[in-house]
């Protein structure tokens, strides 16, 4: 087993700690007292994801570095740090998996949402106004999935499930996808943006993908097409997007990640017309806690019984690639 495994935590510990502690030799640290306990430390679990608390903690010595980090995360932007990333010694670890489904749902339920104007429904109701009016409708509507991982897998699937036409955008084009039909890549990209009524954003944040949504990329999408990041907010150029949802070009968009989090109060998203904002929640559920911790504990097990883990991280490309072992 590690000789010490050190728990990154904010507010609450995670749960199943009984178990954790029989298999490890565990000791918890807040964001603050991390610097102090992580050197020496052979494994992390990182059950806060989104901090700088680990790159800053990081030791020098690569000696007293950990020799496993663990994020209880499907993005791993935070920890993609050069000291971590360029020693061949750490092994990165992901949550993949335990997000695609509730992931899925949530997309489906902003589609649903922007096209019956749900929003504009309950201001009406909160001011007693009865306003009959139609909405659209979202079977036969094509969605461009914008990241071909498990997540936007989970999505593509129950979006074909209720009638919508997708199509995925990814680094390598090809056709007859299961879930995605036909997958575009950088040569045919514009075109696709211009033929979806959806634009849905699941990528990782990588070098390769921050800023992928800029000025020229929201020019070239279909106009009174709908935005829908469920990604990181660090894929969307902020500025732009809200000078083209000002201009009227873009029927809306739902927005659960951005570029600094929480969201200044001073965005001008918090209150545009069209725009949908939740708190970094779509793939949260009420029994998140208790998936992210099996995941955890599997890969605990493994390295204690000399297993190969899973969910390895791609430390260069900042995502899983390739199948889990068995």
């Amino acid at each position: 087993m590690p000789d010490r495994l050190v728990v990154l935590y904010r507010g609450n510990r995670p749960p199943a700690t009984g178990l954790i502690e029989r298999l490890a030799d565990t000791v918890y640290a807040t964001e603050e007292e991390l610097p102090y306990l992580l050197p020496g430390a052979d494994a992390l679990l990182a059950w806060v994801t989104i901090t700088p608390a680990v790159r800053e903690a990081w030791p020098d010595n690569p000696e007293k570095a950990p020799r496993w980090v663990h994020a209880s995360s499907a993005g791993v932007d935070s920890f993609l740090f050069p000291a971590l990333v360029e020693d061949p010694g750490v092994t990165l670890t992901n949550a993949r998996g335990v997000y695609d489904q509730p992931t899925a749902e949530y997309v489906l339920g902003l589609i649903l949402a922007l096209a019956k104007d749900f929003p504009g429904t309950w201001e009406h109701q909160r001011r007693r106004e009865w306003r009959p009016r139609p909405s659209d409708g979202i079977t036969g509507r094509t969605v461009l999935v914008w990241g071909t991982g498990p997540i936007g897998r989970a999505v593509a699937r129950l979006l074909r499930a209720v009638g919508m036409r997708v199509c995925g955008a990814g680094r390598t084009a090809r056709p007859g996808d299961p879930d995605f039909g036909t997958v575009h890549d950088s040569a045919t990209l514009r075109t696709a943006l211009a033929q979806a009524d959806y634009v849905v954003l699941a990528a990782p944040l990588t070098d390769d993908t921050r800023g992928m949504v800029d000025a020229p990329v929201l020019a070239a999408m279909k106009p009174g097409a709908r935005l829908i990041n469920v990604g990181r907010g660090g894929l969307i150029d902020e500025e732009a997007l809200i000078d083209h949802l000002a201009a009227g070009r873009l029927g809306g968009a739902a927005l659960d990640v951005f570029a600094q989090e929480p969201l200044p109060a001073r965005s001008p998203l918090w209150d545009m017309p069209g725009v949908m904002i939740s708190p970094h929640t779509a793939g949260e559920t009420t029994s998140e806690r208790e998936a992210l911790v099996e995941v955890f504990l599997d890969n605990l097990t493994r390295r204690i019984e000399g297993r190969p883990l899973r969910n390895v991280v791609d430390k260069r490309r900042g995502y899983v690639s390739g199948t889990n072992p068995a």
